[in-house]
């Protein structure tokens, strides 16, 4: 059985929310019985999505991101370590892991802010922090700029705010709106992701070096033909040039994580958007890659800690 279901009223009628949707293709009973802090998982009814939700820990409350085409495994160990000092809550993106998949519209940037908007006021949160990894951080930026969210601090772990060039750039690409439009795509992509070195090459693309329960859950995710649609029409969908336009007029104030050898997201992008925002402060990981809050866990959260309890230094 899922776990607790929190229900709610439909609410924020927007052009984005309220529309028929997919359920998830993983099954939470069989495919989500090991699945990382599993005890925290909700499921919660926001703008006609069902959404997984992990929620834990105690005090000021931190919502955490993932980026494209990861879900909530991606915090299995810096989620634990932040919940010392925060009330965690992680949910799956729209399309992504256990949450239902929503109509192709809005499985883009504004969509994404604006039903995860409706799931910030459903669930009554109020963030002092935010923090996202690629993509992850781009949504919390535009609810930011929105002002979906105030938070003191935005957290963006190798964040995904410029135009895509390099590795990036061929998947956030005209060829991801060819494959997107396919449902044979997703299911032959899947089908290849059975073979374990197809996913170590992938994975390898990040310039990271997980251990073999993160390639365990990546796996399973890419297995997924109703998970790989999602993520192949997200990145069919992803516009950032409105974006970048408008991070100067952020009031939250940007801490820039940056993994020095990830090969998705060059550190270079995160100099630029740190030139481009007021308030910003630069933290360098220079053994880490793409997925630097896996590889990680402990900088990461020492780096959020410090930002709250000693903001006076950033």
């Amino acid at each position: 059985m899922r776990p607790h279901l929190i229900q709610t009223k439909p609410s924020l009628q927007s052009t984005y929310l309220n529309k028929p949707v997919i359920s998830p293709g993983l099954n939470w009973d069989s495919d989500g019985k090991d699945w990382p802090n599993r005890r925290t998982s909700i499921f919660v009814n926001a703008a006609g999505i069902n959404w997984h939700v992990q929620k834990y820990g105690h005090g000021p409350q931190i919502l955490l991101l993932h980026g494209t085409g990861s879900a909530t495994h991606t915090w299995r160990d810096l989620g634990p370590l932040l919940a010392r000092e925060f009330t965690v809550i992680a949910p799956d993106l729209p399309g992504h892991g256990f949450t239902d998949t929503p109509a192709d519209d809005i499985l883009s940037l504004p969509g994404m802010a604006a039903s995860l908007n409706a799931l910030v006021k459903e669930m009554k949160l109020c963030p002092v922090i935010v923090a996202g990894h690629s993509a992850g951080a781009a949504i919390l930026a535009k609810m930011a700029l929105n002002k979906y969210i105030t938070p003191r601090w935005l957290v963006s772990i190798n964040g995904a705010f410029l135009p895509f060039d390099g590795v990036a750039g061929v998947l956030f690409s005209p060829l991801a709106k060819l494959l997107a439009k396919s449902s044979m795509s997703a299911r032959l992509f899947s089908l290849r992701a059975s073979n374990e070195a197809a996913v170590l090459r992938l994975m390898s693309g990040t310039g990271s070096s997980i251990d073999e329960k993160g390639m365990k859950y990546y796996s399973r995710l890419f297995r997924d033909p109703t998970h790989v649609a999602a993520t192949l029409k997200m990145m069919a969908n992803w516009d950032l040039h409105a974006l970048i336009r408008d991070m100067p007029y952020i009031d939250s104030v940007m801490a820039m994580v940056i993994g020095e050898k990830d090969k998705m997201i060059p550190a270079t992008d995160g100099e630029k958007v740190i030139r481009i925002v007021n308030k910003s402060r630069r933290f360098q990981l220079p053994d880490a890659g793409h997925l630097a809050h896996e590889e990680k866990p402990e900088a990461i959260a020492q780096i959020v800690s410090r930002l709250v309890r000693k903001p006076e230094q950033y």
